[in-house]
Formats: structure tokens, C-alpha cells, sequence
């Protein structure tokens, strides 16, 4: 079970007609918090301060990611950055956007605010 918070539906539109996706794929659904394996109450994220978008990641090979400042930080608790995957190449997953912002960085982008809504999926 994924647990985080999911990105505001009509937002969502709004953005990818502001940053058209690069790849075929199209994820633009949430930021993750952590992997939980059980169902319990504790697993529920509370809500954001503050959510901008504040960069984007781009191999170049597939996978394209937003980068999130929550309350003005983006690092997330497990020590990787707190981002939206934007859009996905044949073969990739969500989870290599970890990955490829750890080893390429990313590049300042001013995307606003986005709203995010506390979920578990």
C-alpha cells in the first residue's frame, strides 16, 4: 500500500497543459510518502502546509519528474526528494524517478502551487 498524497484532479489538467509530458505514459497523480504494509490509522499522511512545484528531472531515456517542495523543503523523511512523476517511457516505472533525480538532479522550475490531498492507494 502506497501512502501520500494524491494530486488535485482539475490542477492536474491545468499542469500538464502548462508542462506537457515528454513521454507516451502519462502518471501526473501523486506524491509518495512511504510504503506501508498494513491498513491501520497511523498510515494516513496529514495535510500540507504548502505544496509547489519547484523543479523537474529528465533522463532524457523515459522518465520525467516533478520536483515538490512540501512546507518549503524537498526532501523527503527517507532521504530522496519528494516529487510527482510526470510521464513514463516504454518499459519504465514510477519508481526509477527516485533514481534518476538522485543521480542527474534537477533543474529549477517555477510550477506553482499545487494541491494535495492526504490518500493511501
Amino acid at each position: 500500500m502506497t501512502v501520500g498524497w494524491k494530486l488535485d484532479r482539475a490542477l492536474r489538467d491545468t499542469l500538464l497543459g502548462r508542462f506537457p509530458p515528454r513521454y507516451g505514459e502519462v502518471v501526473a497523480d501523486h506524491v509518495t510518502l512511504k510504503w506501508a504494509k498494513g491498513n491501520g490509522p497511523d498510515d494516513v499522511p496529514g495535510p500540507v502546509g504548502e505544496a509547489r512545484i519547484v523543479g523537474r528531472a529528465d533522463d532524457g531515456e523515459g522518465v520525467e519528474a516533478m520536483v515538490v517542495a512540501i512546507n518549503g523543503n524537498t526532501d523527503r523523511p527517507d532521504g530522496s526528494t519528494w516529487h510527482i512523476t510526470w510521464s513514463l517511457g516504454p518499459g519504465r516505472k514510477a519508481a526509477e524517478s527516485n533514481d534518476v533525480i538522485a543521480a542527474r538532479g534537477w533543474e529549477p522550475l517555477d510550477g506553482g502551487e499545487v494541491v494535495l490531498t492526504p490518500a493511501k492507494w
